[in-house]
Order: structure tokens, then sequence, then C-alpha cells
């Protein structure tokens, strides 16, 4: 037993090394585990649990993090051997690290999409401002078309299980121009730890070793659609937060519900506004102008509701996030997120983002 504990030490390291030349090889990755192994192991995993209601991931969460706990206590109990409880320490997390990476997250090192769909990596402040223009017209429209009335705030009618349903409808739609992009054995859920992912700052997540979408069912549902059809993206292989992000307004744009379009036109939207707000607070200032007043309150309420969740836990939680986004190929780290711009808004030169 403890020459087994001892491999899986040896081969904790084994695993880093490798992990980190992988970096060097995004075709090798992108041709045999993100078009290979993965999409099969994935779809594995949903067609296993997404027929269950609730979110087998957060329950499992609940017992491990319980018999970790157990175990940990016990382990410092009973043994006085300080080398002994590291190499059962550094055994369990070598299985972890193991499984992480096997079921989900050598998906990091895949080819990125600014190379798999040819587009440019940078836009020019010109770029932004005819993009930004043409977010304010798609938002401010829709708005209205919801509404009727430029003044009032768009509230989503859809039940958080309906938008469940409905964003498949955006992907199949969207596969049809992109393949790579097809969605299949639907696993996306609400989050039974919807309170602690609030505090946490995070609107939702995938659950790695489940692969089921979760979805932080305590956000305002003007952001819900958009969230859920972010981490779809990240179900069918795409890690990056920003390449979630770019996928997610494809999907959720393509959608023929005008709430869906909303929830993807805003949220690009909000995006530019912060943009400008570093660039050129002036222009920034004008822009947001130029958006209408009922939309400007569902981005003030969106803003009001994280500032009550607003801790040192937070805090907290996103130096770790930044730093394990930095140590997994995202050298922005939590700033990835903004980078779906660089790809949206290249990508909108030769693309028509306008449904």
């Amino acid at each position: 037993m403890k020459n087994r504990r001892l491999a899986w030490v040896v081969f904790l390291g084994v695993q880093v090394i490798l992990v980190q030349l992988l970096g060097f090889f995004p075709e090798i990755v992108e041709r045999f585990y993100s078009n290979g192994f993965y999409p099969i192991a994935s779809s594995f995993s949903r067609i296993i649990v997404g027929w269950i209601p609730f979110s087998v991931g957060d329950l499992i969460y609940f017992i491990v993090g319980f018999m970790l706990l157990v175990w940990v206590v016990n382990l410092f109990r009973k043994l006085k051997n300080w080398k002994i409880i590291l190499i059962e320490m550094s055994a369990a997390v070598s299985v972890f690290y193991f499984l992480f990476h096997l079921l989900w997250a050598f998906n990091y090192y895949r080819q990125p999409l600014f190379d798999k769909m040819n587009i440019e990596k940078e836009y020019s402040d010109a770029d932004l401002l005819t993009f930004t223009k043409q977010m304010i017209a798609q938002t401010n429209s829709i708005q209205i078309a919801i509404t009727d009335n430029p003044n009032e705030k768009v509230i989503n009618t859809l039940s958080q299980s309906e938008i469940f349903d409905k964003s498949l409808a955006g992907y199949q739609k969207l596969a049809e121009r992109h393949p790579f992009f097809a969605y299949q054995n639907a696993s996306v859920k609400k989050s039974l730890i919807s309170l602690p992912l609030s505090y946490m700052g995070f609107s939702g997540y995938l659950n790695p070793f489940t692969n089921e979408a979760h979805v932080n069912v305590r956000i305002p549902m003007i952001n819900f659609p958009f969230t859920a059809c972010h981490e779809m993206a990240h179900q069918i292989g795409y890690a990056s937060e920003s390449e979630a992000n770019f996928i997610g307004f494809l999907a959720v744009t393509q959608n023929e519900n005008l709430h869906f379009k909303y929830a993807g036109y805003s949220t690009a939207l909000r995006y530019c506004i912060r943009n400008w707000e570093k660039r050129n607070p002036t222009l920034g200032r004008k822009l947001w102008a130029e958006i209408n007043p009922g939309v400007r309150e569902n981005f003030e309420e969106s803003v009001l509701h994280w500032q009550q969740y607003e801790t040192f836990v937070e805090d907290g939680f996103k130096i770790f996030y930044d730093n394990f986004l930095k140590v997994n190929q995202q050298e922005e780290g939590l700033e990835s997120y903004s980078k779906f711009l660089n790809l949206l808004i290249n990508y909108s030169k030769n693309n028509a983002i306008t449904f």
C-alpha cells in the first residue's frame, strides 16, 4: 500500500511535467484529445447523469468534501510521522490531478479559436467604436421590442427550466454555420451551491468530473440565458473563458427568443462600455448616454445584485481563480473573460452577428 502511494506521488511530478509540455503541442491536443477522447467521454458522462433533475456533481462535492474532512482529521490523529502524512496527501492530490486533466482540463491546451477560425487577435479603437455602436443599436432595438418602452427595464419572464430547454436551439442553429460548435446530450442544471457561488462571485461553473453545466440560480434572470450558454460552451470542450464567452454569445444571439438575444447583446455591450471606461472615459460616458434608460437600469440592477455579495471571500477566490487561469494557459487571468471582445469584434468583420 505504501509503495502504491509513493508511486502516485512520483506520478504527480511526471503529470505536471507532461501537462506543461502539452502547451507546446496544441495541434496534438486538438486532434487526439479535444476532437478524439474528450467528446466521447463527455457525452458518456452527460448521458449517464443528464436526465437526473438535480446536480449529481454538487452532491458528489458535498459527500467527498465531508469524507475528505473526516479523512484529514483521522490522518492527523493516527499519524505522527509528517512524511507519511505528506505522502498520503500528495497521493490524493495526484489522483485528483489525473482525473481533472483526463476528464476535462487538457482542453486548456488545445488549439486557440483565433487560429482555428483564422480570426485576428487585436483590434483598434475604431473597430471597438464601430462594434460598440452596433451593440447599442441591437440592444436598444431588442429592449424596445420586448417592453415597447425605451425607459422600461427588461424582465425575463422565462423560467430557469425553460431557459435550459431553449438553450439547445441556439446551439443547433450555430452548428449549421460552425459544425465544431455542435452540442448534444444536454446536462445543464441549477447549482445546489448557488449561495456560496454568489459570495465567490461566480455565475456558474462546469463540473469537470460529471460534465454537468451549472448555473447560479441567484443571478439576475436577464443574464441567465448567457450564463447557461457560456457553461455549455465549456461542456463541448472550450476551456478558455474568452472562448466560452464568444461561443456563448453566438449561441444565445442565434436563438429566436428575444430574451436570449437581449442577454447576448447586452452582455457584449456591457463589456464594450467597461473597455471604454479604461480607454477613453469621456467617450465612454457619451456612449453610455446613447443606451436606452431601460437597458441602463438593467445594468445598474445587475451591479447592485453583485454588490450585496461582496466580501473578503470573493476577493480571496478571485485571487485564487486568477492564478488558476494563468497556470492553465490563460495569461490574462480573470481579464481573459473580456478578451472575448478580441474574438467577437474581429469575427464580426467577416461574419454578420445581427440576426
